[in-house]
């Protein structure tokens, strides 16, 4: 009989926690385990995912990012409903929301094993002290109805055990995996600069994510105005989409980036872009770990992050990239301008980039980790 596990997401938005909660769904051995995806309307995935024949997905109304006790409540009575009528041997949940009503209902429920993936944390130290008491309180809470937590870095699980989460030392670390053998990805790299205006031989600078306020894409734009005044035939492209975006865009033009910094939406073609572009960099104030950085630097680009969260994981500063504290644009804008300027710091730190990224961040690897890890709690359970 095959084991039925249930992941719970809030939304399908591009990103990572919910690219790789779709090829878990899709590649789970059906042999031995049964799928279904749970998850709200409203994502850049809906469509595709309503299509596809071979995952069964189930919408709730319901169940949305914003916080709205009615529709919170009656999100948590639907998973309830729906979770003791599929009778799902593993409810497996994804991001804040999900993963604290999606708990909550399957307790309720009766559900053999409950397992939450940390993409990251609705808790933050940028928030008031009484919000951030809140939710760290229902991650707590939801913490004791928890079979297992699984944590993308190492950074989240010290992060989450400082926080007083029950099962955070004994937690797993399975990385946001990727494909592996897709990067770097073969491209005509003047063809597709030229394509969005930029010159052949202009040096490019990328950074990939949703225009929302956690990825700070605002210190980018300030970024790339400092160092488009020392270098000026640098060329800065933001792949993304969200709510900040026209904001964003009214301040790059009144910086004068207009032409120099271009904000191209959501593409299925970012895999070419960082093969065309020559250094990573990201600007995010918190982050699990960010699969555009795996991404970056499988495909050889040396990365400059700002020091968060799982970003620490991956990047040894000057070894195989540059880390920089948040808010310090000054100095993110004078290493960003030196990789430029300098052919050979590139090439030596993304060549150790590329070698950073090894076996633990493939995509199928991680789908067999959490395929093991649901034999184990469902052993121990019937034990």
């Amino acid at each position: 009989m095959r084991v039925k596990v249930a992941h719970v997401v809030t939304r399908l938005d591009m990103g990572g926690a919910q690219q790789n909660t779709l090829y878990t769904v899709r590649h789970l051995d059906p042999v031995r385990f049964e799928a279904l995806l749970v998850c709200g309307e409203g994502g850049y995935f809906d469509e595709e995912v309503r299509h596809d024949r071979e995952v069964r997905t189930i919408f709730l109304d319901s169940l949305v990012r914003e916080v709205s006790l009615p529709r919170d409540l009656l999100a948590l009575l639907e998973l309830r409903r729906l979770f003791a009528a599929e009778r799902p041997d593993v409810v497996h949940t994804h991001s804040s929301k999900a993963g604290i009503l999606g708990r909550l209902a399957a307790a309720l429920a009766g559900v053999p094993v409950i397992v939450h993936t940390y993409h990251g944390f609705g808790f933050h130290d940028r928030q008031s002290p009484c919000v951030k008491a809140v939710y760290v309180l229902l991650e707590r809470l939801c913490a004791l109805v928890t079979t297992r937590l699984v944590f993308v870095s190492r950074a989240n699980a010290d992060y989450a055990a400082r926080h007083g989460i029950r099962g955070a030392a004994e937690g797993v670390v399975l990385r946001s995996g990727v494909r592996l053998a897709d990067f770097p990805a073969k491209v005509d790299a003047a063809t597709l600069k030229t394509s969005a205006g930029i010159g052949r031989r202009q040096p490019l600078v990328i950074s990939i994510g949703n225009l929302k306020p956690q990825k700070n894409a605002g210190d980018f734009v300030a970024v790339a105005a400092k160092v488009a005044a020392r270098v000026p035939e640098a060329r800065f492209v933001f792949i993304g989409d969200g709510p900040l975006r026209r904001e964003l865009e009214a301040k790059a033009f009144a910086l004068g980036l207009e032409g120099k910094l271009l904000f191209l939406g959501w593409r299925r073609d970012g895999a070419q872009w960082l093969a065309a572009a020559d250094v990573f960099a990201l600007t995010s104030l918190w982050e699990g770990l960010p699969r555009s950085l795996v991404e970056a630097m499988k495909t050889g680009l040396p990365p400059i992050c700002y020091a968060v969260d799982g970003v620490v994981d991956l990047i040894r500063d000057a070894e195989n990239g540059f880390l920089v504290e948040p808010a310090n644009t000054e100095l993110f804008a004078e290493r960003l301008a030196r990789l430029l300027q300098d052919e050979d710091l590139r090439r030596r730190l993304g060549a150790a980039a590329a070698r950073s990224i090894g076996p633990e961040f493939d995509i199928d690897g991680m789908v067999r980790s959490q395929e093991t890890l649901y034999d184990r709690l469902l052993r121990r359970r019937r034990d």
